[in-house]
């Protein structure tokens, strides 16, 4: 099936929430992916971790059916959400707090025109800083330099991370979940660089 690549979030349509909010179980800890695509990461994290529920947010409608029905046939607890998550993340969760929050490879809208539909910015961490819980995890990485400087600089600003590499520094353990999505599989295959971000909700 062919998906389009590239959707523009600041349409007026996506100013309402038109997803399917997911049904959550507070006794289990819950993963959020945001731009998940085809969330091959979250799977390989439920297939790791099947007592832990996952959530997938996607602008991508088309991805976020895909996702679902992988999820009835696999029967892994994975979760595609089809909205604008840097409007609708409490729409979506309600008061539910998140473990950890992945926000892998977003889309980078070179042109100079197109830069305001990037997704990392103050708007979208302050959100995740509210749907996380106190002492969870914020995991960004991007092979994009000025992606990874805009989420630093998001995040450093915000007042409610802290950086478990030092303030305004690039995690280099690598990626610690044993788990890649496609982008970065790709980008490590080709030689690309890739910069990480972690923080601890505070």
């Amino acid at each position: 099936m062919r998906i389009r690549q590239h959707v523009n979030p600041l349409e007026l349509f996506f100013e309402q929430f038109h997803g399917v909010t997911p049904v959550l179980d507070p006794a289990r800890e819950l993963e959020v992916e945001i731009g998940c695509a085809d969330a091959q990461f979250l799977f390989e994290r439920a297939a790791r971790e099947p007592t832990r529920q996952y959530v997938g947010l996607e602008i991508r409608e088309d991805y976020v059916e895909q996702v679902n029905r992988r999820a009835a046939q696999t029967g892994l607890p994975v979760t595609a959400v089809f909205c604008q998550a840097q409007l609708h993340l409490r729409d979506v969760f309600g008061d539910a707090q998140a473990h950890r929050v992945f926000i892998n490879f977003p889309d980078p809208w070179f042109k100079r025109a197109h830069r305001t539909r990037r997704m990392v910015d103050p708007v979208l961490i302050a959100g995740v800083a509210k749907l996380l819980a106190a002492g969870a995890e914020l995991f960004v990485q991007t092979d994009v330099w000025e992606l990874a400087l805009d989420a630093m600089a998001a995040c450093e600003n915000d007042g409610h991370f802290a950086n478990r590499a030092g303030e305004w520094t690039f995690w280099r353990a690598g990626n610690p979940y044993g788990v890649r999505s496609w982008r970065e599989q790709n980008a490590e295959d080709t030689g690309l660089a890739i910069w990480r971000l972690m923080y601890d909700r505070v």
